[in-house]
This record gives structure tokens, sequence and C-alpha cells, in this order.
């Protein structure tokens, strides 16, 4: 049995909200370049040019990417054999409001009643996901989520009869209904199978994906290649003034799933696709 200690484990979190927000993954910011190279709109090859250099001015200055700095989400893999030593969701929070203090990070969570909306100051609580599996490492994957993106997401109880034509339009209708406001581009996390809640958990670990990987099964690789291509028809564009460039990548994650339905959720993150992983 190993030990973690809730010391440990909030100073991690702290780290990778700060670095989540500060630096994107140099995948995602290769695929923003190798999609000015290949733009054929000239706005929308200026505008791709732009939000590079606004990644490089963030990473030279050591600031932030976006001012919308999200809600804290964590996914936390945790082996059988960790003895976290402490509050782990005590941990996971403070390691929160560090990160969003000490980074200078917008503060964006508010408290009910609805009516209200009072901000809790320093954006906790964080959304924790825990998944128990085997070993004795605790790993750590931080996606600070804006909701200029996560508004425009959407789930489909499909049934058994749905058809990949089916749900590859739902996929684009739900993108083309986004239009601009999850700034575009865009990238998209499907999940497919399971629950109605499980389905939108998929999709949003479908967003901790590195944009440059594929499915493991060739057939959802094909399915997520499909599903890039007609997205791009939409002429929506980066920042929705048209051109090639609607979509970075399409990430499946799917899920066996009952014998009466098809569950199928969409998740969209804009081109900040923030996530960080760390392993303790």
């Amino acid at each position: 049995m190993r030990e973690i200690s809730e010391k440990e484990i909030s100073d991690a979190v702290r780290e990778l909200f700060i670095d989540a927000n500060y630096r994107l993954p140099d995948d995602a910011r290769r695929l923003i370049c190798d999609c000015a190279e290949s733009e054929r709109n000239t706005l929308a090859k200026s505008i791709l040019e732009t939000i590079d250099n606004n990644i490089e001015a963030a990473r030279e200055l050591d600031i932030p990417i976006c001012q919308d700095t999200g809600m804290a989400v964590l996914f936390a893999d945790i082996g059988c054999d960790v003895h976290i030593n402490g509050d782990f969701e005590r941990a996971v929070n403070d390691g929160v409001r560090r990160a969003y203090a000490d980074g200078y990070l917008r503060k964006s969570v508010v408290r009910f009643p609805m009516y209200e909306r009072v901000n809790t100051d320093d954006n906790t609580p964080a959304v924790i996901h825990i998944r128990l599996v085997p070993g004795d490492k605790l790993h750590l994957t931080a996606a600070p989520k804006g909701f200029g993106s996560e508004n425009m997401s959407a789930v489909k109880m499909f049934t058994p009869s749905a058809t990949e034509s089916d749900i590859i339009e739902f996929v684009k209708d739900t993108v083309k209904r986004a239009g601009s406001n999850p700034c575009p581009p865009i990238v998209v996390g499907v999940g497919i199978g399971g629950t109605f809640e499980y389905a939108a958990l998929l999709a949003k670990r479908a967003l901790t994906r590195d944009v440059s990987s594929s499915n493991a099964d060739p057939r959802f690789k094909s399915l997520e290649e499909k599903m890039l291509a007609e997205i791009n028809t939409l002429d929506i564009g980066p920042q929705g003034f048209g051109g090639d460039t609607t979509a970075l990548a399409v990430n499946i994650e799917t899920y066996p799933t009952h014998i009466a339905g098809l569950p199928v959720a969409v998740n969209i993150n804009c081109h900040v696709a923030r996530h960080k992983e760390m392993t303790l």
C-alpha cells in the first residue's frame, strides 16, 4: 500500500490548473498552424495566425491563453493500492483555490439559489470524476472548461435503429446550431453508449485526449474522420467568419449500452483545448 498525502494532491492540482490555462498542448498548437497553412479563406487564415500569436504571447508572458479560465474539471484515476492520507475532495478544492489565486485566473463559479448566483470567489467547488484502477499510482487530468463552448453541448437518446449517418447528422447539427458561440475552430468530444449521463461523461473525457490521437478502434477512427469532414463543410470557420476550419478534431469515446437504446452526447470545446496530466 502506497500513501499519498493531501498536500501532495493539492500541490499537483494547483500546478495542473495553472499550467493548463497558460500553455496549450503542443499537438493542438501544431494543428492550428497546419490548418492556417491549408486554409483557403484569406480572413480565416489570418484569424488562425492571430490565434497562434495569442498562444505564443501567453507562453512568453506567462499569462492565461483565454480570459475564460473555466470551471475546474478533474479526472482522477486512483490505484487500488493507493492510500490517500487525508480528504481527497478537500485536497482538490484547496489546489483549485490556490491555482486560481496564484495564477490570477478568472473565478467564474457561482453558487445557488439560482436567482442570486453569488460568486464563490475562489472557483471552487471543482467537478471531480473518480475511477478506481489497478496499481499504486494516482493519475490526475485537469480540464478547465469554459462555458461558451460548454453551453453548446447536447445529448440525444437514439433508438437502436439509428444509423451511422443519423449520428453524424446529429453531431453536425449540434455544431451548426452552436455557430460562432464556442469560439471556433473547435474540438468536438463525442460519447456513444452507456446511459444518459455516462454518454456525456464519455464526451467530456474525449476532450482530454490529444487532438493528434485517434480512437484505437479502426471503425471509430473512421467515424471521427467522417464527422470532422462533415463539420468542416459548414463554412462556420474560425470565430464564425467562414472558412474550411470549423473544427480541429473530433474525438470519440464509446461504451456498451442497453439493447433498447443508443445514447450519443456531444461536448464542444473551443480551440483552447486545455488539459494537463500528472501521475503521482
